[in-house]
């Protein structure tokens, strides 16, 4: 698997244990996991961790998610609650109730920061320690996180515009499924900042797949030179392959994130080329850097971002992959 550039970083090094959790579904859920790892739990006070995101239905990268959460509260004798909601005000009403919960840790995202700071940094004056993960990461440290865990947005932006310009695209569509998400927005900026062509972003509704790919292939109707279609989500990959199909177009398919069907899509070259940023790695260390803290008072990545992409990965990579995939672990 070939690493793309990526900034200076502290890499943690953890133990994952080998197997594969299953995925825990649903807006609002609680619960222990079980585990799949084989080994016992340790013999540390019994913690309660809360997950909030930004995820909307049905969105397979927030399984991913809290596989590697379940996984490393199952080890760390962790209680984990997760919940989620793709509003801003919403979420920020999640981290509150898991304040009024009295969690003993909180892993939150910031997609739309504004609306998550106050209560973040509430959390952090009730004295609940802050972990954010996946998106905001130049939020973090200013709502008093410990750390943030996730990729580059802009980084992993350039990267694909770099790998654009060495297969020969010249003008692309950036598939934006959420409007408001900073990450998302920073991700098209930075394939813009590398990209030799051309780049037009394209909102589309990314609860409603029918409609997002209705939206995909009225713009590849409307503008035949369109070579690229750059999609920020795995889900929004398959969409984009029924709309280049429904369209005649010849454009290539590229994705941000992994799931077993874009592997699938790598396999049967529907799609180029997947950026993998770890999501199984993002829940893992969160969860399991609250609990070190706790127990041992210490900071994973030193209160630096800890990276875990952007990986260019490609149809070379998938028998690779495919073990992983197939138990909901990549």
């Amino acid at each position: 698997m070939r690493t793309t550039r990526t900034a200076a970083v502290l890499i943690a090094a953890v133990a994952l244990t080998a197997a594969g959790c299953s995925g825990s579904g649903g807006k609002d859920s609680e619960g222990t996991s079980g585990g799949g790892g084989g080994g016992k739990a340790v013999s540390t006070p019994r913690m309660k961790i809360a997950m909030v995101t930004h995820s909307g239905e049905g969105d397979t990268f927030w399984d991913i998610v809290q596989n590697g959460a379940e996984q490393a509260a199952a080890k760390d004798n962790v209680a984990f609650l997760y919940s989620a909601d793709k509003e801003g005000r919403e979420q920020a009403q999640l981290v509150q109730a898991a304040i009024d919960r009295k969690v003993d840790g909180l892993i939150v995202t910031l997609a739309k920061p504004e609306a998550l700071k106050a209560v973040v940094a509430k959390a952090v004056g009730a004295g609940i320690p802050v972990v954010t993960i996946n998106s905001g990461a130049r939020f973090s440290t200013e709502v008093g996180a410990l750390g943030h865990i996730g990729q580059d947005e802009t980084v992993a932006g350039e990267a694909v515009g770099s790998e654009l310009n060495a297969r020969g695209r010249k003008k692309a569509v950036c598939v934006i499924h959420e409007q408001g998400n900073v990450s998302l927005e920073e991700r098209c900026a930075g394939v813009a900042e590398t990209f030799g062509g051309t780049v037009e972003n394209l909102n589309v509704e990314g609860t409603n797949m029918p409609a997002a790919t209705s939206s995909i292939e009225a713009k590849l109707q409307a503008d035949t030179g369109i070579d690229a279609i750059v999609t920020l989500g795995a889900p929004f990959a398959a969409a984009s392959v029924k709309a280049k199909k429904g369209s005649g177009s010849t454009a290539e398919v590229d994705t941000f994130d992994l799931n077993a069907e874009v592997v699938g899509r790598l396999k049967a070259e529907e799609v180029g080329f997947a950026v993998d940023q770890q999501p199984y790695l993002q829940g893992y260390l969160a969860v399991d850097g609250l609990w070190l803290n706790r127990t041992n008072g210490n900071v994973v990545g030193g209160g630096k971002p800890v990276l875990t992409g952007p990986a260019i990965v490609t149809a070379k990579d998938v028998p690779e992959l495919e073990k992983f995939t197939e138990r909901g672990t990549r």
